[in-house]
């Protein structure tokens, strides 16, 4: 690779930073071909804080009504806290994620009916729903047939990759 080729890879790169920052992305990644056998792959990131909602246990006012009964009311907290976090939508095992960052489209247009509604039965290959990103727009097939249970996200929301799309079982 020459050192012009280098110098214009490192202004590419930071011009995505700044993308990046303007645009206030967690990620971009593109892949570049000069030719046969050369190409830059880059991928852009930036870590986000992750500020954790305090949780509640509407139970515990009633536990404690004895200085013995405190120590014993100590596991249950730990034992509902648990199956909150497997609720999380993307452990599911029907989950469908975003493969990129981009806009959600719920239909093909905007006075078309929704692709799928809850309870639709879909089969592996049907379009799911459209993401749009950088003006392309992605057609996202359902990775499995099955019934759609839920749907996460709204039309036109914002999506990150990786984000739970919807759930089907």
């Amino acid at each position: 690779m020459t050192e012009k080729t280098h110098d214009a890879d490192v202004a590419f790169i930071k011009a995505l930073a700044e993308l990046l920052r303007d645009n206030d992305l967690t990620e971009l990644e593109v892949k570049r071909e000069y030719g046969k056998d050369d190409q830059l792959d880059v991928r852009v990131s930036r870590r986000q804080e992750v500020v954790q909602a305090p949780t509640y246990n509407y139970a515990a006012p009633a536990a404690p009504a004895s200085a013995a009964a405190a120590p014993a009311a100590a596991p249950a907290p730990a034992a509902a806290a648990a199956p909150a976090a497997s609720e999380d939508p993307a452990d599911h095992p029907g989950a469908v994620t975003s493969p990129m960052v981009g806009t959600v489209y719920l239909q093909p247009e905007p006075t078309a009916p929704a692709f799928v509604k809850v309870g639709d039965k879909v089969s592996e290959g049907d379009t799911l729903l459209i993401v749009e990103a950088m003006k392309t727009m992605n057609h996202i097939p359902a990775p499995k047939s099955g019934t759609v249970k839920r749907i996460l996200v709204e039309d036109k929301a914002a999506v990150e990759y990786g984000s739970p799309l919807m759930i089907i079982e």
